[in-house]
């Protein structure tokens, strides 16, 4: 029997999920961390021993750590608050930087924790100029960053590295960029734009790239980093970037539908994104068009992913074959036609 247990928080999101079947699948015990009552629970497999608890709980969390007596634990810290909206927002901040930092003190506090490896995001590390892939860095600073969310990744990764320099802690980070796949339950805004071309509710695209990984090629990076990652390392995971033009050709192939007829230039995408935030503020509803979800796609999203292949043996599969599988699923399970 192992003597390994892993625990997992933000078990019942998209990655989390995908994380606890494919430890499962190579006979992994699992102990997975669910917000209280959260109907997404019901989506993590049968086998693996569920906790309800709250990252900035640390009385929940205590009972999340600890084992029985002669099992080691590995963490692998997931759950956090992911938003598209730049704005500061303090609960944000309260969850994915407190958190972390009390998933942090935990680790430490339970000597029977040989590992933690922290999920931080592509958007944790600063941009370059496009032309010049995008590197892991050792510093990490919230003001070099764009939105509330890089923000609080930024912080959070920089108190993991903080600890393990200061406090001897054995973490690692990894960073992954835009995120697909099947098995999406809580169809996340990648899935949702899946499902609208698809669907002919796209009738336009804009002019820009994305970086987006197959949610299984990021899952096991991640239980690769949990196996050879090393002490104080960061790693992205990330893929290949694509125009939203091409993605679009992808999809109206594979499932056999039109693309959108024109893809407005980003300039001309920013300016119809500001009337429609203005519009949107004086009517007090959601705006149609973003400016920030136009920054990006404006953007640099050009991953350098080779640190992670050298010494994690990460690998991304194609676009096609994962928006093939994800529109099987996507199919199978009712959420198109």
């Amino acid at each position: 029997m192992s003597k390994m247990i892993y625990i997992v928080t933000g078990a019942a999101g998209f990655l989390g999920g995908t994380v606890c079947r494919k430890l499962i699948e190579r006979g992994e015990k699992v102990r997975a961390l669910v917000p209280q009552n959260d109907p997404a629970a019901k989506y993590i497999p049968d086998s693996a021993e569920v906790v309800q608890g709250d990252l900035c709980d640390r009385e929940t969390l205590e009972k999340l750590f600890t084992v029985p007596e002669g099992m080691k634990s590995i963490v692998l810290h997931i759950a956090s608050i992911v938003t598209v909206d730049p704005t500061f927002n303090q609960k944000v901040i309260d969850v994915n930087v407190g958190g972390t930092k009390n998933i942090i003190d935990m680790c430490l506090a339970h000597p029977e924790c040989n590992k933690l490896v922290y999920c931080s995001s592509t958007g944790a590390i600063p941009e370059t100029p496009k032309g010049k892939k995008i590197t892991e860095v050792d510093f990490f600073d919230k003001d070099k960053v764009e939105g509330c969310y890089s923000m609080s990744k930024a912080m959070a990764t920089q108190a993991v590295l903080d600890a393990v320099k200061e406090r001897g802690l054995n973490a690692c980070v990894v960073h992954p960029s835009g995120i697909m796949g099947p098995e999406d339950f809580a169809v996340g805004e990648t899935t949702g734009t899946l499902i609208k071309i698809i669907g002919g509710e796209m009738p336009m695209g804009i002019s820009g790239t994305f970086n987006l990984c197959d949610v299984r090629d990021l899952a096991e990076g991640m239980i690769a980093a949990a196996d050879n990652g090393r002490q104080g390392e960061c790693y992205i995971l990330g893929n290949e970037a694509i125009s939203f033009k091409e993605f679009c050709r992808l999809v109206s192939e594979e499932a056999n539908c039109k693309a959108p007829k024109a893809f407005l230039p980003i300039q001309i995408a920013n300016m119809i994104a500001r009337l429609s935030e203005m519009r949107a503020k004086r009517k007090g509803v959601k705006p149609l068009m973003k400016t920030f979800s136009v920054y990006n796609l404006a953007r640099n999203n050009d991953f350098d992913s080779s640190k992670a292949k050298r010494e994690l043996g990460y690998r991304t599969r194609s676009y096609r074959e994962t928006i093939h599988d994800e529109i099987k699923w996507l199919k199978a399970s009712g959420k198109i036609a």
